[in-house]
Order: structure tokens, then sequence, then C-alpha cells
């Protein structure tokens, strides 16, 4: 049996007080089930923390209508550093976040009495959906987008990830990672121009090239039902050479700091990853363990450093207070949960 690429299971968001921006978050994007909240030392990411182990606090919480979640991801060792320079659509890392939506008016209507900066008027998408752009009160962006793919649908403005924006020197170079080790293989869009959408956004004014990658198939893994369809849009400016997001600091830092895909069969994605030369930097083998969570989780980094999670879940709480835990290790990993499994994790919700 190959491995499986279940979905983009969360993006993780370094941020200054985790509780406040987790609170702004679930009023924002409906990031109301935590699935764990966790103190602990950062012990295998040393390569990328200056070296030295770093405590932090983490938050992982999902939005039920469908979509990947955002782990809220706090140092509590020291004080994290925001970028020396504004950050542009020409730069390199994650840019932002897809966000799916059902109606673009009253979710542009949601967000605006929340707060946040409305960066672009709803529009049409180099794929054909509608979709503006947001900043949040952090700084970060979010790409909100008209969505026909969910799980169970509630009075929610809107679902979970559905996607993520990434910066990238060359998107040839880009391409055997995203599209060929990760499976989003169809092409939902390959354009070059001067976008009229990205003209408002730091640094958007100049040419681009922007293909969107999608994952499509049926729905795989134990959450492949929730996770729903997913998308990753690759961009590369055509006049400008960027900067690394994260030059000169460290992962945790501000800003999105990876994004992370719900896999199955991590032997043998890590075959396949070191025969394309996408090396395991980080590998916990059986070793993580975040109190109420548990599974193998592993890093890897594009052809620009940008770092991607991959994360093999063993369990989770389905109601943690009265010690209520799904073990997924013993059961058949390729096939769905049962629906009803994964609706009482909203046993866990927090408004």
């Amino acid at each position: 049996m190959t491995y499986t690429i279940n979905g983009i299971q969360q993006i993780g968001i370094g941020v200054k007080d985790a509780e406040n921006s987790w609170s702004w978050y679930k009023k924002a994007f409906g990031m109301d089930v935590p699935i764990f909240k966790d103190r602990a030392e950062a012990t295998l990411m040393t390569a990328y923390t200056g070296n030295s182990i770093q405590q932090r606090y983490a938050i992982l919480a999902m939005n039920l209508q469908g979509g990947g979640g955002f782990e809220v991801w706090q140092y509590t060792s020291r004080v994290p550093q925001p970028a020396a320079f504004q950050i542009q659509m020409n730069d390199l890392g994650i840019l932002g976040i897809k966000i799916r939506c059902k109606n673009i008016l009253q979710t542009k209507s949601h967000l605006e009495q929340l707060g946040a900066t409305i960066l672009s008027e709803p529009s049409i998408s180099p794929s054909g959906a509608l979709h503006f752009y947001v900043q949040d009160p952090f700084s970060n962006l979010f790409e909100l987008i008209e969505n026909d793919s969910w799980f169970a649908l509630d009075n929610g403005i809107t679902g979970g990830v559905c996607g993520v924006l990434i910066g990238c020197s060359s998107i040839e170079k880009s391409l055997p990672l995203y599209r060929d080790l990760l499976f989003h293989h169809q092409i939902k869009a390959d354009k070059t121009d001067h976008f009229e959408d990205l003209q408002n956004l730091p640094g958007g004014k100049g040419k681009f090239r922007r293909i969107i990658l999608a994952k499509t198939s049926a729905p795989s893994g134990a959450f492949g039902r929730l996770l729903c369809h997913t998308e990753i849009e690759l961009i590369s400016s055509l006049d400008s050479s960027g900067r690394k997001i994260f030059e000169n600091r460290y992962w945790g830092d501000l800003g999105f700091i990876h994004v992370c895909f719900d896999v199955n069969q991590m032997d043998k994605l890590k075959e396949k990853a070191e025969s394309m030369g996408f090396d395991f930097k980080v590998d916990s083998k059986d070793n993580f363990d975040m109190g109420k969570a548990a599974g193998r989780f592993a890093y890897i980094e594009d052809p620009d450093q940008t770092l991607v999670e991959l994360v093999e879940t063993y369990k989770v709480p389905i109601f943690a207070p009265l010690g209520i835990f799904l073990n997924l290790k013993s059961r058949k990993k390729s096939s769905p949960l049962p629906n009803l499994f994964i609706k009482a994790l909203g046993l866990n919700r927090e408004k």
C-alpha cells in the first residue's frame, strides 16, 4: 500500500498571545473546536530555533463545517519576532491562508465588523471563484473564497482552511513537491499577468505567474471528509526576487510558520520524498505526544526552505474531560471515519 495525502490538516501561525489570537480566530473563522492545548518544549525543532530548545504553547483548533485548522503557536521562553521588513507578494514562504466561505458579501461584512482590514473587493480569482483578501489584527493575510466542498453545514459564516498561498522563486522547481509528492495534481489555473486582484496587496502591482493546484480525489484517511478538497497556489514574481519571510528569524516567530498535511503510511512517504530529494529534516518517529493527541510528525523543506509538516495521527480526544479518546493506530488507515465520530469532536467546542 502506498502513502496517502488526506488534506491540509492545519496551518501554523506564530503569535504573541495564543489565547488572544485564538479568541479572534474563533469569531472570525469559526475555529472553535480545540483538538489540543499543549505547553511543552520544542525539542526536535532546534535546527530552526537557534540550536536551542525553546518552550511554547500551542492550540490546534478546527472548524467542523469542514477544512483544515489553525495551530496557533506562541513562544513562552522568548519574545517572538516579526519580519524586519513588510512582507510582500514577491517574497518567499507562506504568504496567506485560503478560507472557504458560503457567501462572499456576507463574509466580507462579517469580517469588517470584527475589525479585519479589507484589502480587496470581491472579484473572480484566477481559478474562477469569487474571492477577496483581508488582513487580521496580527498582520496576517487571508483569502476568502466561495467554496462548494464542505463536511457538515451549520450557521457559521466560514469553514476552515481550503488552501495556502506560497511565494516561490521558481514555480517549476517547486512543482515536484506540491504536485507530485503531495498529490495536488489538478491544475485549476496557470496564468501570468499583472493581476487586478493583487493590486492593493503589498508588492502586488508587478507581473506574476500563479499556478493553482488542487487535490480533489475521494476522501482518504480518518479525517479526509472533514478536511475537504484543498488547493495550493504557487506565486512567483517575474519582476523582482523576494526575500524569505523567515530570514534571520526562528520557526515559531510571528506569521505563517508551516503548512501541515495529514498523511498515512509515513514510512512510504519518506521513501518517496527522499527519492525526489526532499529529505526529512525532522522526524519524530513515534515520539509525537501533545498530551491529548499523539502521532508522528516530520518536516521537509521546499526549494525556498518553506517548511512543510507531515503528520500521521494515532490518537485524538473525542471528549477529553471524560478521558474519551479515539485510537487510530489499530484501525484501517485508508478509510474515513464515520461522520458521527468526527461530529463528536464538537463536544470540545469553546465559544
